[in-house]
């Protein structure tokens, strides 16, 4: 596996699953966390043994997977559930990233990580954080298409994310989703170009990011 590695991440419907398909296409190995996230969770998965000796045999459904309508309405009125939920989670979620990136085949390697500004620890592991972009007006009016939201509801999901401030604050690198396929292609494209150079060693990381 090479060493470089790249965070990308964006809000909810900046189009960050389609970047990284596209990125894929090209060769560079995708590694999922938000797959990992629903694969320790699903029906008799890695996490929930501990879960369920936190939260109790009632967060479990009928098949042994996580009751995400209830877990959800338990962290929405206890402040204390969501913590206690990512104790769990998150280290289990990097040891599988981590895992899935050492037997990668890839020139390099994606973390696919949609709270990466949020998480805080994530940017310290990837040489370089990508972010998709694009105007939030765009990202409501995609959302709800796509997921048959109201506005208020895709705005609520938005406040609990990073600002597009702070997300451009943390990146190394940026893709603007704002228009045409063809216009994000030749971006990634290009994108692609520059992390190979990087992986290959033929560009250097400027110091004040090591």
């Amino acid at each position: 596996m090479s060493a470089f590695t790249v965070g990308l991440t964006g809000g909810i419907g900046s189009g960050k699953s389609v970047v990284a398909r596209l990125f894929a296409a090209r060769g560079a190995t995708i590694v999922d966390t938000d797959q990992i996230a629903h694969s320790m969770t699903g029906p008799h998965g890695p996490a929930m043994p501990a879960i369920v000796a936190e939260f109790g045999a009632q967060y479990a459904d009928a098949h042994g997977a996580l009751d995400r309508a209830k877990m959800r309405a338990l962290v929405f009125s206890d402040p204390t559930a969501k913590a206690r939920l990512e104790a769990i989670l998150h280290p289990r979620i990097r040891d599988a990233a981590l895992a899935a990136a050492a037997a990668a085949t890839g020139a390099y390697v994606i973390y696919d990580v949609p709270l990466l500004v949020e998480s805080g620890n994530w940017k310290q592991r990837v040489s370089r954080v990508l972010v998709v972009d694009c105007p939030e007006a765009v990202q409501v009016a995609r959302v709800m298409a796509r997921n048959g939201l109201a506005e208020d509801q895709v705005l609520a999901i938005m406040a609990n994310q990073a600002t597009r401030a702070q997300r451009a604050a943390a990146a190394d690198d940026i893709i603007n989703n704002g228009g045409e396929l063809s216009a994000l292609e030749e971006q990634v494209a290009r994108f692609h170009d520059l992390y190979l150079a990087f992986s290959a060693g033929t560009i250097t990381i400027p110091s004040q990011r090591l």
